[in-house]
């Protein structure tokens, strides 16, 4: 049996990388992981990302009828990886960089990675390190209302690697995206990754290197 978090139930404001001003009630603790509830929607926030957490008064929210989790309770601690895996196939939403989100959901989850599959992105591949937060939906919303043929639950599948970096490794001589195409000297053919340097060739053909660590996202246009 878990252990109650001294922070349940807590009206809170969150400062988390790249996001100011998350507010809400926390509904779970785990050791890497926190629930918070706005009134509308769960937001599941990896704690690595919390920068900031200060309590909060709203007296207009009210929490008094908060729905049941998303997910099925777990008699032990949730965890972030416990959570990616209950996500897989339920339409979320997905914050990793810049000011926008992305839509779709969790197709496979790897070692430090996992597959997200978006109808504006088709499969990303993300470092699980880089998630800042998941909101899933309720189960009859489905993306953009789109329907299963325009949709669907099993996309292509890819051939993938146990760890992030082994993936990488699998594209080089492939045209890729990294971080949703946020920054363009981030696209180009992927020719080398060594020393944890990624050495891209970009438009002009120079090489762009790029360490490991910042490499948010992989896809393929």
């Amino acid at each position: 049996m878990k252990n109650r978090h001294p922070l349940l139930d807590s009206q809170v404001e969150l400062v988390i990388s790249g996001k100011a001003g998350i507010r809400g009630k926390i509904i779970d603790f785990g050791p890497d992981i926190l629930v918070l509830y706005n009134g509308v929607q769960f937001f599941y926030i990896p704690l690595i990302h919390m920068q900031q957490m200060r309590m909060v008064y709203d007296e207009e929210a009210n929490y008094s009828s908060t729905p049941e989790l998303p997910f099925e309770p777990y008699n032990d601690s949730i965890s972030f990886r416990k959570i990616l895996l209950n996500s897989k196939g339920m339409f979320s939403e997905i914050y990793i960089t810049g000011n926008q989100s992305i839509h779709g959901y969790v197709t496979a989850v790897m070692n430090d990675f996992f597959v997200f599959y978006s109808p504006i992105y088709h499969s990303v591949m993300i470092s699980m390190r880089h998630l800042k937060y998941l909101v899933p939906y309720n189960a009859n919303v489905t993306p953009y209302s789109l329907s299963a043929e325009q949709f669907p639950l099993k996309p292509t599948p890819l051939t993938l690697a146990r760890t992030f970096d082994q993936q990488l490794r699998k594209h080089m001589g492939q045209f890729v995206v990294l971080d949703l195409g946020e920054n363009p000297r981030k696209t180009g053919v992927l020719k080398n990754v060594d020393l944890n340097l990624l050495e891209l060739a970009d438009a002009s053909g120079s090489s762009v290197f790029i360490h490991y660590d910042h490499v948010k996202t992989i896809h393929l246009p």
